[in-house]
């Protein structure tokens, strides 16, 4: 009966303001440090849209990335944890496409090609996505969808890693981070990552390699600023 209830839409926005209170909670009693600054959102101001790339398990921490007014897309599964994610960060004004990537037969059950569409509309639209780079159940590997969708969007990858001081990391594959209150949060970028329209597969995994560099180097560096703010 709980995991009907779990299950319904009752249950899930239920859930979803919970994680949403939560978030608040967290927004308020952590101190954050975003770097480089003060130039932070420089990629985000200069380009029509960005791809945003983070690590899967690091991405509970999106409704803290954007300023007010920008427009921001994440990309969430259609699993129950997506939809309470969804649900929550609605209250902070976002958006989600729903949809995921996977390998073989499991490419269109998952139904990734309407993810890709739908993230191509919203950035030749104006509004810049993010994505978790991750191959699907493979933690900390970049995967060549999010180069992919930079070659046919033209729209520069943008690295990003959220840490924060205190918090609990939970067994399952990516090591899902849930982040606790009265801390410090680092909030790192990394250079942007630009595809060529032209790009065979070697560019690609090339483009690839660079995805998976930036993000263990700005995660490894979000880390450090949320241990030590003074770093």
């Amino acid at each position: 009966m709980l995991k009907a209830i779990s299950r319904s839409a009752v249950g899930l926005e239920i859930a979803g303001i919970v994680l949403a209170a939560w978030y608040y909670l967290v927004r308020f009693t952590n101190r954050i440090r975003r770097e480089p600054a003060p130039d932070f959102y420089a990629p985000f101001d200069r380009n029509r849209a960005v791809i945003v790339a983070l690590w899967h398990g690091e991405h509970f921490l999106i409704p803290f990335l954007g300023r007010k007014g920008d427009r921001l897309v994440p990309l969430s599964t259609h699993h129950r944890d997506g939809e309470i994610l969804a649900r929550g960060g609605k209250y902070f004004g976002l958006r989600f496409l729903r949809g995921s990537g996977d390998h073989g037969g499991e490419f269109l059950r998952k139904k990734a090609l309407q993810a890709f569409s739908g993230m191509m509309r919203e950035l030749a639209a104006g509004g810049s996505v993010v994505v978790t780079a991750d191959v699907p159940k493979v933690a900390r590997v970049a995967g060549l969808g999010i180069v992919t969708l930079a070659k046919y969007s033209q729209c520069p990858i943008v690295p990003v890693a959220m840490a924060t001081s205190r918090v609990h990391r939970l067994s399952n594959w990516d090591r899902t981070c849930v982040t606790l209150p009265f801390g410090r949060m680092g909030v790192v970028r990394g250079e942007e990552i630009r595809v060529p329209r032209d790009a065979d597969d070697i560019a690609l995994e090339t483009a690839r390699l660079q995805v998976e560099t930036a993000l263990n180097s700005v995660t490894e560096r979000a880390y450090a600023l949320a241990r030590n703010a003074m770093t």
